[in-house]
């Protein structure tokens, strides 16, 4: 997308893993994805993976992530 000039909205990997219950969470970042691309922006979930960050989860990472927060699984990465 950003070799090709397509505009990418980062969408931030919380409400998925801490903000709302499975499976409404994966519902909600399914619908925002499909209602971006709709729009002509390609849609990029933001996480820090096995310590890693990451720019545009994959399905199957996203569908985990949603999942994890429901199994006390993904940990919060905060300053605070």
């Amino acid at each position: 997308a950003l070799e090709s000039g397509r505009p990418v909205v980062a969408l931030e990997s919380t409400i998925v893993a801490h903000g709302m219950p499975y499976p409404q969470n994966i519902e909600l970042a399914k619908e925002v994805s499909s209602i971006l691309r709709e729009r002509g922006v390609i849609p990029a979930t933001i996480a820090v993976k096995d310590g890693i960050f990451r720019a545009g989860l994959e399905q199957d990472e996203l569908e985990n992530l949603a999942k994890a927060g429901e199994e006390n699984r993904a940990i919060k990465c905060s300053s605070r």
